[in-house]
């Protein structure tokens, strides 16, 4: 080559890949919408300039290519993969029609610095070329204003969004403590709840659904959805079983539904019970005198089953 830092034309690019480019205008989208942050820097997609300057991105990259010493690192740049996917991120928020499409880029797209941009101009030596780099150079000044005048504003944001995450770190340590509270102390053995104690009636009983360690066994005449509510407060890899009526209001579509997050849940049918048990692990028996979905409507009481025996018989006869 005769000269290393080599010119490229618009004209000769069309010849060289034989190809036409459509008409572009600087202004769709506008150019301050191209114009993305990578590695604390604001950039421009080889792609999107080659769409303003009116070439193909493989043209625009050749002529990147033959002028090493016009592009050092702090002008362009090609993305990391973690880079590429951040950038998809920001280019969805910006220009949400471009979220529909699955793959954009078969390669990592090389991004361009405000002076990068500036030596483009230069290369691609056409009047394209330079209007719509003044065009561009004009972007990239307006964003530095935008980010300077809205400083303060960014900082409260910022401000706004730690103390979102401290609070919400806050609301999972008082949970945590709820929880290590419910594990570590021994559920009461019998208790009564007048009409009206929903809430405390439904926190009773999923603190003895969070104590299965194994397994759950429920014998429910009447179970609906309200009763899987409770149940999904469970541990992970505790298995249910829930006995109930044949006609029975939950349905298999909200067997299924539950499974798909809390498996595993399995139905059978008895009407062999008039009262209702949840037996913990195949030791801790409860009875319960109103159904789960009912509880607290009116008066009932829970009561512990101590005598073992008795709770082997529950189970034994479940399974006749």
């Amino acid at each position: 080559m005769a000269n290393e830092e080599k010119g490229l034309s618009v004209e000769s690019v069309e010849a060289e890949e034989n190809t036409s480019v459509a008409i572009v205008s600087a202004n769709e989208p506008a150019i301050r919408d191209l114009i993305y942050t990578v590695r604390g820097i604001q950039v421009m997609l080889d792609s999107d300039l080659a769409k303003l300057y009116q070439v193909e991105t493989k043209a625009l990259n050749q002529a990147v290519t033959r002028n090493p010493r016009r592009f050092p690192e702090r002008f362009c740049f090609r993305l990391m993969r973690d880079e590429a996917e951040d950038l998809r991120s920001q280019i969805v928020t910006l220009r949400p029609e471009l979220g529909k499409q699955t793959s954009w880029w078969r390669y990592m797209p090389r991004v361009f610095t405000e002076q990068g941009v500036s030596m483009l101009s230069a290369v691609l030596r056409s009047d394209t070329a330079v209007d719509v780099s003044v065009r561009i150079m004009d972007a990239f000044v307006e964003m530095r204003h935008f980010i300077a005048g809205n400083a303060a504003m960014f900082e409260q944001v910022r401000g706004v969004e730690l103390k979102l995450l401290e609070y919400q770190k806050t609301t999972d340590e008082r949970f945590e403590r709820v929880f290590d509270y419910m594990n570590t102390h021994e559920a009461p053995r019998q208790k009564v709840f007048f009409d009206g104690q929903v809430w405390d009636a439904f926190e009773l009983l999923v603190s003895l659904v969070r104590r299965a360690e194994r397994s759950i066994v429920l014998v429910d005449g009447y179970v609906d959805a309200g009763t899987l509510n409770i149940l999904a407060k469970k541990a992970d890899g505790v298995n249910v079983t829930v006995w109930t009526r044949p006609h029975a209001s939950l349905t298999q579509r909200d067997v299924a539904t539950f499974n798909a997050q809390y498996p595993q849940l399995t139905v059978k049918h008895t009407t062999a019970f008039h009262d209702r048990f949840l037996i913990i692990d195949g030791i801790k028996c409860y009875l319960i005198g109103a159904s789960l979905k009912d509880a607290g409507k009116k008066s009932f009481a829970v009561a512990r089953i101590e005598d073992e025996e008795s709770v082997r018989a529950i189970l034994a006869r479940l399974e006749r």
